[in-house]
């Protein structure tokens, strides 16, 4: 197997984690100035956390492609591994924004970043 595919594939998984992420900024009800979008602030930064994290593993990610000259089974695996913890960072992101950053929704976060890491 090329590694294109393999690269192709995992690019349309952390396209499909930050649109996931995005989706969960929801646009306030009432009001039309700044001070409406107040409430947002834990839940968009957040989301700017998650996107830089996701945008390191993405651009890792590639460059170890680059030097990868066959994709057997371990590195399928592997591979199959990270993208399962990054799919996690959209729940995460959202349970840590939604708490303002509660401490057990930031320790979830912090397990699935390093599960991330790890893998």
């Amino acid at each position: 197997m090329k590694s294109s595919r393999l690269e192709a594939f995992s690019d349309g998984v952390l396209a499909i984690i930050i649109t996931i992420m995005v989706l969960e900024l929801k646009v306030p009800a009432n009001g039309q100035d700044f001070s409406a979008l107040r409430p947002l602030l834990p839940k968009f930064l957040a989301y700017i956390l998650s996107f830089l994290y996701v945008g390191i593993y993405w651009n890792n990610h590639h460059h170890l492609f680059q030097i990868i000259e066959k994709i057997n089974g371990k590195v399928l695996w592997a591979n199959l591994g990270l993208l399962f913890f990054l799919s996690l960072i959209p729940f995460s992101t959202d349970w840590m924004g939604a708490n303002n950053f509660g401490e057990n929704p930031v320790a979830v976060y912090g397990v699935v970043l390093l599960g991330a890491a790890c893998s």
